[in-house]
């Protein structure tokens, strides 16, 4: 379908929707345009521009520190669609970006045309499809052609736009997903040869344990038959484990390690759950919800949480090498625990802070 002709069908279904009574749904058109923008990622290696689909997500990952960004940029205009907390409704709101060619072809123009010189080197000048939102999550709406349109809208702005950066730019492209519908873009995947990587989050295998900390989002069990497609499909693979949970021991570990390693990834990153906003009180809300305890003193102090996350790098660091990933291991050390107060609680700290800078610094795998 031309970009014009679907473009047209959203503003019809805006207008619908509205007339129809359905504006006070939280899952609707945002009234901005989908773009290639420089993004803020620190320490991550994973891109220099991110490309989002949507405002809001509907995997509702409860661990998720996007919404707290919301609230401080994007609540006035959140607010108009019926989202009082960005917080609080993290999960229950997806407001899809509208498509215009031409600003998204001037974006994609800008990215290309920036000099290597203002760029940093660990990005790969790769484009993350996406850094706060899913590019492939189902988008839900009572109004079921409302919910058709946004999905048709949501396929288009993905395939469109990996169309035009293949066709249009030598920019590299980064998928991450938690979504088993990634799979129907496998062969528009592979003519981009080594400009694309694939790859999905896996903290666990455990579906259980995901089901709290992702409540909305596909088991992890869908994801590695996913991967495992990818890689069979000839894709260049990489895995996210991140983040890890405090109720993953080692066995659980080492179980998602061997999975892993079966698939010969690109790079596996990895960090520790981390303290982000509100994060902690929306995980253990919908831990009691489900009758769960978790293990969430982990999060009690500043200085708890960092004892945590030095263990849980080391653990996954240790069992990288039984696989051995040791080499493709990328892991993402919190800028926090380079703080004096982390510095102190290490024995030696000369050594430490030259680990941390070597892990801050590690340029990421990229296909040749």
């Amino acid at each position: 379908m031309p970009a014009t002709t679907l473009y047209r069908k959203c503003l019809v279904s805006k207008e619908a929707a509205t007339k129809n009574g359905h504006s006070a749904v939280p899952v609707n058109f945002w009234p901005h345009a989908a773009v290639i923008a420089p993004n803020n990622f620190v320490y991550k290696s994973l891109s220099n521009w991110s490309f989002n689909i949507a405002v809001g997500c509907s995997h509702g990952c409860t661990f998720c520190y996007v919404p707290n960004a919301a609230t401080i940029k994007q609540g006035a205009a959140l607010a108009r669609f019926g989202v009082r907390d960005p917080d609080a409704q993290w999960g229950k709101y997806v407001l899809l970006r509208e498509w215009d060619e031409k600003k998204f072809l001037s974006s994609l123009n800008a990215a290309e045309d920036t000099p290597s010189a203002q760029l940093k080197p660990d990005g790969n000048r790769a484009v993350i499809y996406c850094s706060t939102t899913d590019p492939y999550q189902s988008i839900y709406h009572p109004d079921i052609r409302m919910r058709k349109e946004l999905g048709r809208a949501a396929r288009y702005l993905v395939t469109r736009s990996l169309e035009l950066i293949r066709d249009n730019s030598t920019l590299n492209v980064r998928i991450l997903t938690r979504s088993p519908l990634a799979r129907l873009d496998f062969d528009l995947y592979k003519t981009f040869g080594p400009r694309l990587v694939f790859g999905m989050s896996l903290p666990t295998l455990r579906d259980d344990l995901a089901h709290i900390y992702e409540p909305k989002a596909p088991a992890p069990s869908q994801r590695l038959a996913t991967l495992k497609a990818a890689k069979a499909a000839g894709l260049h693979v990489y895995v996210a484990m991140a983040p890890t949970y405090p109720d993953s021991d080692k066995a659980d570990l080492a179980r998602t390690l061997e999975a892993i390693a079966e698939l010969d990834p690109i790079t596996v990153f990895m960090e520790p759950i981390n303290i982000r906003a509100e994060n902690v009180q929306r995980i253990e809300a919908h831990a009691r919800t489900l009758g769960r305890t978790l293990n969430t003193e982990v999060f009690a102090s500043p200085e708890e949480w960092q004892m945590y996350a030095r263990q849980s790098l080391k653990t996954v660091h240790a069992l990288a090498k039984e696989y051995n990933l040791a080499s493709r291991l990328h892991l993402w050390p919190d800028k926090t625990l380079g703080s004096q107060t982390s510095l102190k609680a290490v024995p030696n700290q000369v050594t430490y802070k030259r680990w941390l800078d070597r892990k801050w610094s590690r340029i990421s795998e990229w296909p040749k």
